[in-house]
């Protein structure tokens, strides 16, 4: 589930990721691997190679590029050839980097834009024969699930309730969750609203000059909100004030980035970190009503964000007017993370596997 990523640079890549208490235990089936997942959306293309410590892992090496694969697919149906050539790219980069590490297990997904493309099994055809990957088209729920598995660790089980959104390039995934005894969840709802920074953008254009272009933005998206809400009444659990909400996504971590004055993005600083709503969206309406230039000027916004970081705005805010919360916990970590934790799961699954193999041949040889 995915606008544009915090960028990774390959500098200070060594991130511990903290797992939940108790989840997991030390298994030498996860230990003899070494992991590499690739998530390809609409606007980015990231990649994670870890190791396994603790019931956790430790990233070695990640990579993230604005490749723009959805550019004009809302218009045209389309992959544009531009797009594609700049993804391959991005894409060779990552099969390099987990050649170079000795990557023994891993998993290259691709989300709403290769749902969504006419030519997307040339595409994924083209990919594969030219650099060896399987990029495997996840559904919109398993999008949202692993999303939810790589933020599970900052959910906060003080409260009753969770809401966990992804704003991606090409759609917005939200889960809305129980949270219960011994940091257990319950998925009571998700949704996927088929809006993301990137085909928002294309819809509406740049609206910073015009207030009521930008209403008009807040107001497509606050249709789907709605509906989820009639169906969960969500806003009744929030004027209790025990729901956390969550946002996995480099809208929120950009926002963040803002918020904080940092002179350049900086994950120890925004990963995890609660910010209070109101000034998520303070920061949201003054980014929406100045010009392009201005918004480039931002050091944790840039050139490459500078055009869609008010549509990602204008999902928060829809998302805010239903679910007023006080504040409001940003990750810098989501789908990638979440295949890292599968993949390490289905390892020790293996090894259990050829555990009871190996363990039913002994008693056969025995009785015979």
């Amino acid at each position: 589930m995915a606008l544009s990523d915090s960028p990774d640079s390959g500098r200070d890549n060594r991130r511990r990721y903290n797992r939940k208490p108790g989840s997991g235990k030390w298994h030498k089936g996860r230990w003899s691997h070494t992991y590499g997942v690739v998530d390809l959306g609409t606007n980015n293309c990231r990649l994670l190679v870890a190791k396994p410590e603790a019931s956790s892992f430790r990233v070695i090496d990640s990579f993230s590029r604005i490749v723009r694969l959805g550019e004009g697919v809302s218009q045209s149906g389309r992959l544009s050839d531009d797009a594609i050539d700049r993804t391959i790219e991005a894409l060779q980069i990552c099969a390099d980097k987990m050649k170079r590490r000795g990557v023994s297990k891993m998993r290259c997904v691709a989300t709403e834009v290769c749902r969504k493309a006419d030519n997307s099994d040339a595409f994924l055809s083209r990919v594969k024969s030219e650099i060896g990957l399987d990029l495997d088209v996840i559904t919109t729920q398993e999008e949202a699930s692993l999303a939810l598995d790589g933020c599970s660790p900052l959910l906060d089980h003080r409260n009753r309730h969770a809401l966990v959104f992804d704003i991606g390039g090409g759609s917005t995934e939200l889960v809305w969750l129980r949270l219960g005894r011994n940091r257990q969840t319950e998925i009571l709802g998700w949704t996927s609203i088929p809006y993301g920074v990137v085909s928002l953008t294309e819809r509406h254009g740049d609206v910073s000059a015009s207030t009521a272009a930008y209403d008009d933005m807040i107001a497509d998206v606050a249709t789907h909100v709605t509906r989820f809400e009639d169906e969960h009444d969500i806003a009744a659990n929030v004027a209790s004030g025990r729901v956390q909400m969550l946002g996995t996504s480099g809208t929120v971590t950009t926002l963040a980035g803002v918020h904080f004055g940092l002179p350049r993005y900086n994950r120890r600083r925004v990963d995890g970190a609660w910010v209070k709503a109101s000034k998520i969206i303070e920061i949201c309406e003054r980014l929406a009503t100045s010009n392009y230039a201005t918004r480039a000027l931002e050091p944790c916004i840039g050139e490459e964000r500078a055009d869609l970081v008010v549509s990602g705005c204008a999902i928060v805010q829809a998302m805010h007017s239903a679910w007023p919360v006080r504040k409001i916990r940003v990750a810098d970590r989501g789908v990638r993370e979440g295949l890292l934790f599968g993949l390490m799961n289905d390892a020790d699954r293996e090894m259990e596997n050829l555990k009871k193999v190996s363990a039913r041949n002994t008693a056969e040889n025995i009785v015979q």
